[in-house]
């Protein structure tokens, strides 16, 4: 029996908890908390190690987009998820897989380190404490599935003055409720999605809030077109089709154009500087600017005794409260720094999970990637991956060390990791890869011929994580049900005050032109 040792058991943890069981190993996940969740799991105190999650954050992803590929959300949880909901459906997912029995719970992984017999076993030491007491044991392979939400970077050296600043300042790791800005002047240094929420309750009850950006950001609602969720909309087949062979120039039009419908960026001061689309996702901010709640301001020039300048502002702004917004540092206390190598300022893995040098491919890194779309169906999909390989099933891993630097892809050393630099990659892409790894990318071209309905629904619908269970491995029976179905799931919890009726008008719209898109689609290659 194959002995795979689990960090974490949040999001990336239940996974690969789970599908290593799915391929008959012995997973023992180490939690250093007494609870499942990972940064879903909301404390009201912050736990040193842990992510902090303030109470009111909701899921950026719908809950079809973000479902494990085998385990649909219930119908009645609403389509965006707080995050009590959320935790709640990871526990469903837990019990429903007997995962708990797996997990020992206060336990901190110490260290990891090469067994004497590495090079010819790939085993691994693994140091563990619990209840003030160390045990070391011995496992065949490692998922490392700690999450990149625990150290915040806080760059004061980037901010000239800061150390003469009067008033309070503190990073967005440590916020909670917005009291602590009440009938105070806040400015929120950094446009993530975190920085963005924050901006927007402070302003509820602040004198002023002023959001402070050096390159602007695309702004998304998570209520896109015609109202559906905007994940929805945007992660098809059909997208990721002419995103992926446009020339640039008509990529970044169309990219600007879609962004656009909902507002003009440039007239609220948002309009990034470069070309990457990696959105922020809130549906109040432009009217928050509207009213006069919030301002946008350029990027941080100098903190005075009470105020801060901005570059190419002449004026200098009172300033009581400061909130970085500036990221997270990725980091592996207990690994050496040889396991994940960082070589000029880059440190490898392959395909965002495998450390590129190692002589066996058996430590993993799960979870350390920021797509346009949920992290969950990819964490598991890298799971999947990842315990085949272990599993000794091939699945294009053979070896894992690439020969050519395209085939690997770099992030920067925590010290200099923003937020918005982590592992970025098209979502679909990306999934579809993994998923032709182990044999589980579907076939648009195949059900064509055998299930055409089904067919167009993947190809022009929502690419909903139930594809990757339609065949090969871990083949899930409820998978084509729950893709001609998740429409209904939608509707369901919006639907209250009339009877539900059809799931919506997409399959007319499959109907009017499927068949001729796709024929399209097929001429292009796909």
């Amino acid at each position: 029996m194959v002995r795979v040792a689990v960090v974490g058991a949040g999001v990336s943890g239940l996974a690969a908890t789970k599908c290593c069981l799915d391929e008959g190993l012995e997973p023992t996940c180490f939690e250093q908390s007494q609870d499942i969740g990972g940064l879903w799991r909301y404390t009201e105190h912050i736990e040193a190690g842990r992510p902090s999650l303030y109470p009111s954050v909701i899921s950026n992803t719908s809950k079809e987009m973000s479902a494990f590929s085998d385990f649909p959300f219930p119908e009645h949880f609403p389509v965006f998820l707080p995050n009590a909901l959320l935790l709640d459906y990871l526990r469903r997912y837990a019990e429903h897989f007997s995962l708990r029995e797996h997990i020992r719970f206060g336990t901190t992984v110490v260290s990891i380190r090469k067994h004497p017999d590495f090079a010819t076993t790939g085993r691994w030491s693994v140091v563990t404490e619990a209840g003030g007491k160390q045990t070391s044991e011995v496992f065949d392979a490692v998922m490392v599935c700690s999450g990149n939400f625990s150290e915040p970077s806080l760059p004061l050296q980037c901010f000239p003055g800061i150390e003469r600043f009067q008033g309070q300042y503190f990073h967005s790791r440590q916020y909670k409720h917005p009291d602590v800005f009440q009938g105070r002047h806040v400015l929120v240094v950094g446009m993530g999605n975190s920085g963005v929420d924050i901006a927007v309750e402070a302003s509820r009850v602040a004198a002023k809030v002023t959001i402070s950006t050096t390159r602007g950001a695309w702004l998304l609602s998570r209520v896109f077109e015609h109202g559906y969720p905007w994940d929805m909309i945007l992660n098809t087949r059909l997208m990721s089709l002419i995103k992926t062979n446009l020339p640039g120039p008509l990529s970044w039009w169309l990219i600007n154009y879609k962004v656009n419908k909902w507002f003009n960026h440039e007239n609220y001061g948002l309009q990034p500087e470069k070309r990457y689309f990696l959105p922020v996702l809130n549906d109040d901010l432009p009217s928050y600017i509207l009213t006069g709640r919030i301002t946008i301001k350029p990027g941080v020039k100098e903190f005075k005794d009470n105020s801060v300048l901005f570059h190419n502002c002449p004026e200098e702004e009172p300033i009581d409260i400061v909130v970085f917004c500036t990221g997270y540092n990725v980091s592996f206390p207990f690994l050496e720094e040889s396991v994940v190598r960082v070589e000029n300022k880059h440190a490898s893995l392959y395909k965002y999970v495998f450390p590129t040098h190692l002589q066996k491919p058996t430590l993993a890194v799960l979870g350390l990637i920021k797509p346009l779309g949920a992290i969950m169906p990819v964490a598991e999909m890298q799971a999947r991956w990842v315990s085949r390989v272990f599993k000794g099933r091939g699945a294009n891993v053979s070896p894992p060390v690439p020969q050519n630097a395209a085939q690997t892809h770099f992030i920067l050393p925590a010290r200099e990791i923003p937020e918005l630099r982590i592992l970025k990659t098209e979502w679909l892409v990306y999934l579809d890869t993994l998923a032709s790894f182990i044999g589980a990318k579907p076939s648009v071209l195949g059900l064509l011929c055998t299930d055409p309905w089904l067919a167009l629904t993947i190809f022009f619908g929502p690419c909903s994580p139930y594809q990757y269970r339609l065949g090969g491995p871990g083949h899930w029976e409820g998978a084509r049900q729950a893709i001609l179905t998740q429409w209904d799931r939608v509707l369901k919890p919006t639907r209250t005050r009339v009877p539900a009726g059809s799931s919506s008008s997409f399959p007319s719209f499959l109907i009017v032109v499927g068949f001729l898109l796709l024929l399209a689609a097929v001429i292009f290659g796909f």
